[in-house]
């Protein structure tokens, strides 16, 4: 990973971190997790698979401990790993797809997954909060998360665009 995208991705999970301890929640403790948006960002930008998985493996360490779930530690690490691999290959597949609809489906299909893979990790390795379920979850969070996701995704990659193009320096679109 060169020094250059290195630095990005810190400051963009640097960004996501403190975004996603400010977030208020949306369904008692639990909220939508912004770091996420960030990590799409950063593995937009760094375009190799190594530096997916440092930037996963990172995203899943900060979130762990910032999370808000029930003993949601480990499904937070489990969930940013899957979810990394998938948007790495998500960004394999959309090559030849416009660079903004491109970040448009890595953020919602992106925190679908997510989501997915936390609630389910979480279901089953520690279980749900008492009173709630899979459904419940997944459209109390999940979906306005996605939402959430994918403006903040689309605004900070459009803020990181529009700064790379001024500076001479190529993100990889």
């Amino acid at each position: 990973m060169k020094t250059r995208k290195l630095t990005l991705a810190s400051i963009l999970l640097a960004i996501g971190l403190v975004l996603h301890y400010i977030i208020p929640g949306t369904l008692g403790a639990m909220r939508p997790d912004a770091l996420l948006s960030m990590m799409f960002v950063a593995i937009l930008a760094c375009d190799d698979y190594k530096s997916t998985l440092a930037i996963s493996a990172v995203a899943g360490l900060l979130t762990a401990l910032t999370t808000s779930f029930p003993a949601g530690q480990i499904p937070n690490i489990i969930d940013k790993l899957v979810t990394g691999q998938i948007i790495f290959l998500l960004v394999r597949a959309t090559k030849a797809i416009h660079h903004q609809a491109k970040m448009i489906i890595i953020a919602i299909i992106g925190t679908l997954v997510s989501g997915s893979v936390f609630l389910y990790s979480a279901m089953v390795i520690v279980g749900l909060p008492a009173g709630t379920n899979f459904t419940a979850l997944f459209t109390g969070i999940v979906l306005p998360a996605t939402i959430v996701n994918t403006i903040l995704a689309i605004l900070v990659y459009n803020v990181l665009f529009a700064s790379t193009k001024r500076i001479s320096y190529t993100i990889n679109k």
